[in-house]
């Protein structure tokens, strides 16, 4: 940082702090003071941290403390307190620092974790939990992180370039404002992805109603005109489909088969409008890769997306993770249904002893469903209604999540201003 630049402004502030002076830029070490209490024999509520979302209870993310013969060492850290998780994600490479909001105090991983706390009452902690969810801190730190180098499986850093790291900080009233707005979209979009919730709910409540419960052929409810219909009839999936298939992958060393203009679909992106992967037509016909077509039903055979089932929105091929099914009537139906079998499929097939699923798995399920091509097209229909319901609730949220994004990179100096 340059010695004659005293001060920095954001692109955007609010009116009335037009007039006030340019941030100052000092080192986070001389804003925060780390904290080194430990929680020895006291009893506190155990801590871990989920990048992007922040601090949250042991019990609620393992299913029980996980703290053993280390917990005497955890740090005790207090509300408003920060925490610096030296793990890596796809979010925040570099880390992720979180403050504590929701509890008086907590404890800690010391192994993972550097803690600190504003140094007084001149510095708003809300405006810097907005700054850090910016990635801040990590623009900053990448260039000192040791690649490839981990300790207790967290990243090699020396803390000194965190406390080393340029701030740009103005008057406390305008940290305020600042931290108000963004908290302000922030209860937002919490309100938005709690009707996401109940919109899920809400699907999950309809479809135990319409499909037959296990061990019954008939649903609770049926729609009046189907009430005096005919039972359900229970076929497996192959007989219910026309034939299935999976595909393969391309020889990853091959660049002549990749960035080309085919949608590569893997598991985890079988719903998705998008792939990070393409695949060109020689990398096609020189693999075991096949294409499907947009409104197939596609299932993720395993990994972590096993047993998930969804519509491709697209046209593109599948790896050999992925089971592709066209059921002869309407594959909306057979989507919901599976969706609504999906927690049955993991518990009998995967968590049953299986590890993953096989083309074979799928095709062996029974799919019990109205003799009538009708109603099958009637509950496909209904269920769709909510699903789009769903999906704009997505995109609501999503769009928020930029507005805010966009608000942010305007209200705070990038790393880059703050150190010319």
């Amino acid at each position: 940082m340059s010695k004659n630049i005293k001060g920095a402004i954001p692109k955007w502030r609010f009116e009335s702090f037009d007039s006030y002076p340019k941030w100052n830029i000092k080192k986070l070490g001389c804003l925060m003071k780390p904290i080194n209490e430990r929680a020895g024999d006291k009893k506190y509520v155990l801590m871990s941290v989920t990048s992007g979302v922040g601090l949250i209870p042991q019990v609620e993310k393992f299913g029980r403390e996980i703290a053993g013969n280390s917990y005497k060492n955890y740090y005790v850290i207090r509300k408003n307190d920060f925490a610096y998780n030296k793990s890596s994600t796809k979010e925040f490479p570099e880390g992720y620092i979180s403050m504590l909001k929701e509890y008086e105090e907590a404890a800690i991983p010391n192994s993972i974790f550097t803690c600190f706390r504003v140094i007084d009452d001149e510095y708003e902690p809300l405006f810097f939990e907005q700054l850090f969810n910016t990635n801040y801190h990590g623009k900053w730190l990448r260039k000192y992180i040791e690649i490839g180098a981990r300790a207790h499986g967290a990243l090699s850093i020396d803390t000194k370039h965190l406390w080393n790291m340029p701030v740009a900080v103005p008057k406390l009233p305008e940290q305020q404002k600042i931290a108000d707005c963004l908290s302000s979209i922030d209860d937002l979009i919490s309100a938005e992805e709690k009707k996401l919730l109940l919109l899920n709910d809400y699907k999950k409540g309809w479809m135990q109603k319409l499909f037959p419960a296990e061990g019954k052929t008939v649903p609770e409810w049926r729609f009046p005109e189907f009430k005096d219909s005919e039972g359900w009839e229970k076929l497996n999936i192959k007989k219910a489909c026309y034939p299935s298939y999976s595909g393969g992958t391309p020889v990853t060393s091959k660049k002549e088969y990749y960035n080309g203009d085919i949608p590569f679909i893997r598991s985890g992106e079988i719903g998705k409008e998008k792939t990070e992967l393409f695949l060109t037509s020689e990398g096609l016909d020189n693999s075991s890769a096949k294409m499907i077509e947009k409104g197939d039903v596609l299932m993720a055979l395993y990994g972590a997306n096993s047993g998930d089932v969804a519509i491709s929105p697209i046209k593109g091929a599948i790896n050999q993770a992925i089971l592709c099914l066209r059921h002869k009537n309407n594959n909306a139906f057979l989507y919901h249904y599976l969706a609504f079998k999906k927690n049955w499929i993991v518990r009998t097939y995967i968590q049953g002893g299986q590890g993953n699923l096989s083309g074979e798995i799928v095709k062996s399920i029974e799919l019990c469903s109205p003799q009538e091509p009708d109603e099958q097209n009637r509950i496909a229909a209904f269920l769709s209604v909510i699903d789009e319901l769903t999906s704009n609730q997505k995109e609501k949220i999503e769009a928020l999540k930029q507005h805010k994004t966009a608000l942010m990179q305007g209200l705070f100096p990038s790393i880059e201003e703050v150190c010319k």
